[in-house]
């Protein structure tokens, strides 16, 4: 009933910066937390960052300072703004949203997530 469609990935040196979008479609009746994960390869899944509706936000120790989430409620979007990107964030970076919708109730939804590449 949720699609969360990921744009934004690539390829980039060390040093230099990536926008990611994450839009929510579908039967939605009311979204709650939006948040962004990575998995890098020979990697669990890890916590990047989480925005609440009213705005609230927390963040991985590895990325603060670094990334900043925000969010377009009237789009159902969620962006992550990263700069100074290291190698050690390469991961397919995927989007999550706690989404609930009338018949089914409330759950998480996944992305299939967008590739962020950090060349040294």
């Amino acid at each position: 009933q949720v699609q969360l469609m990921e744009s934004g990935g690539g390829l980039v040196q060390a040093g230099g910066s990536l926008r990611l979008s994450c839009a929510a479609s579908g039967n939605i009746y009311n979204i709650a937390a939006m948040g962004w994960y990575r998995q890098a390869p020979g990697k669990q899944r890890e916590l990047v960052a989480t925005i609440s509706t009213g705005g609230r936000t927390n963040y991985a120790d590895s990325v603060k300072g670094r990334f900043t989430i925000s969010r377009d409620n009237a789009k159902n979007t969620v962006y992550l703004q990263m700069y100074s990107l290291k190698p050690e964030d390469t991961a397919l970076y995927v989007c999550n949203t706690d989404a609930y919708v009338l018949g089914v109730g409330s759950r998480a939804y996944w992305g299939k997530g967008t590739l962020v590449t950090v060349s040294s």
